[in-house]
């Protein structure tokens, strides 16, 4: 197939718009984007494209599902300028943030099947106060005040005395952030996951949305496979 990619054969916009579900005016973009390579012109000022088009036009959708439009844009507009090492470059940031939201996930994981049982001492209403917080997870007082100010844990005022009182919400985030940050995560990497259990509703419906993130990563893993054959193929036939 590759010996006839870049013969005289010639194809309208809207062949190549037909052939990947798209519009015409997609296409244009694209090629006006340095997605594509710049199409020829007839005589008349009418684009006309060859299966060389198709070839990266296939190879920027399969990148898509892998690294995102904006990633995917960036590493074709590389291989048609003769920037292929600036291509790599942008490929291997993106293997290396999928390996970051690997460890990420692992980390939730491992931090939720590390959480032993509460030993903190509470009230029999289930709140507690930050000395006995802090006593049960073997930290300071100031580190949960830090943990407050970074949004980690968001204990109430009590109105007498102005004392900080924790719900059993506010000891599961502080016991797993307690976890995350034994893991080496910073603070700032901690606070989204946390707000991820709080939107969950808790631990157990987090560990549902966690085999979700997890298939998602797969799917991302997968779909990179494919557009980084898709990918050569469009360079073999370039070269």
């Amino acid at each position: 197939m590759g010996h006839n990619l870049q013969s005289g054969e010639r194809l309208r916009p809207i062949d190549l718009a037909r052939a990947h579900g798209l519009s015409t005016q997609a296409v244009r973009n694209y090629e006006e984007a340095g997605i594509l390579p710049a199409a020829a012109r007839t005589p008349h000022g009418y684009r006309t494209y060859t299966p060389l088009h198709g070839r990266a036009l296939g190879a920027f959708l399969a990148l898509v599902r892998g690294h995102g439009h904006r990633a995917a844009a960036s590493i074709m507009r590389a291989v048609n300028e003769g920037a292929a090492d600036e291509a790599f470059r942008l490929l291997d940031e993106s293997h290396a943030q999928l390996l970051e939201d690997r460890r990420t996930l692992r980390a939730v994981e491992d931090a939720l099947r590390d959480l032993e049982p509460d030993t903190t001492q509470s009230t029999p209403s289930g709140t507690t106060f930050i000395g006995p917080l802090a006593r049960g997870l073997g930290v300071r007082s100031a580190t949960l005040r830090k943990w407050e100010r970074a949004g980690l844990v968001r204990p109430r005022r009590d109105p007498l005395t102005g004392y900080r009182v924790f719900d059993e919400a506010d000891v599961r985030d502080a016991r797993l952030a307690h976890q995350l940050r034994r893991g080496g995560y910073l603070l700032e990497q901690i606070a989204p996951l946390i707000a991820q259990v709080r939107s969950a509703g808790g631990l157990q419906p987090l560990e549902a949305a966690l085999t979700g993130w997890r298939a998602r990563l797969t799917a991302r893993g997968r779909a990179m496979l494919t557009g980084a054959a898709e990918l050569e193929a469009y360079l073999r036939d370039r070269g």
